[in-house]
């Protein structure tokens, strides 16, 4: 996921995240079908978190001298 920057790559988990709450309040509201696209999308967002925080770690990692 972190193919250019970190900050791109923090966007590109916001921006799906922001676009889901819509889908949150239509589950709050009771609809089903909104849980379960709120559900893969907390999934994708929930693996560029794991993919993000270990390039970080890495970058941290290659910058220690």
């Amino acid at each position: 996921m972190m193919t250019t920057n970190t900050t791109e790559a923090v966007q590109t988990m916001i921006t799906p995240l922001t676009d889901a709450l819509a889908d949150a309040t239509k589950h709050d509201a009771g609809n089903n079908a909104a849980g379960g696209r709120l559900r893969k999308t907390l999934q994708t967002i929930s693996v560029g978190c794991k993919t993000a925080r270990t390039e970080i770690q890495e970058t941290r990692n290659s910058r220690k001298g």
